[in-house]
């Protein structure tokens, strides 16, 4: 697991402070206000989580206009990506995933392919082609209906 592993998974839980899993006795729900506290009182977390959560769907197109870049001097004397945002607490995140974007390490951001699920992980598989949140969950329901219903 690299040093980068710990600052990507800041991300996926600022994505799952939303949590819209439905199955069995599951209640989903909204945590960003505690996540953040009052920081936010222009819903520029909200936007910032949705539009992520939507870059992460498949044809979706992510709003992120609101969340500038800019070079900036780093203490090794070359360039690194700077994020603006007038809440502060968003800056980390929103850095995190343009160096994500990048290095590539996006595309091992993902949502869950369940449909009641949509939780999002870290793909850290050795090709990158997990699915699902937890094969022990979401994966063994996925196959268990895929197989009921060629049995039916």
């Amino acid at each position: 697991m690299s040093a980068y592993t710990g600052v990507v998974d800041q991300v996926v839980a600022f994505l799952n402070t939303l949590d819209v899993r439905s199955f069995g006795s599951h209640e989903g729900g909204d945590v960003l206000g505690s996540w953040l506290g009052e920081a936010d009182r222009d819903g520029l977390a909200e936007g910032l989580r949705g539009a992520l959560r939507d870059a992460l769907s498949e044809g979706a197109e992510p709003a992120l206009a609101a969340f500038p870049l800019r070079l900036v001097p780093d203490t090794a004397g070359g360039l690194r990506l700077a994020a603006q945002s007038p809440v502060p607490a968003l800056v980390p995140i929103v850095e995190t995933v343009a160096n994500a974007v990048v290095t590539g390490a996006w595309a091992r951001i993902k949502l869950c392919a369940a449909p009641e699920c949509r939780w999002a992980f870290h793909d850290v598989s050795r090709n990158g082609g997990s699915r699902w949140c937890s094969m022990a969950v979401c994966g063994n329901r996925h196959k268990t209906r895929a197989y009921r219903q060629r049995q039916s």
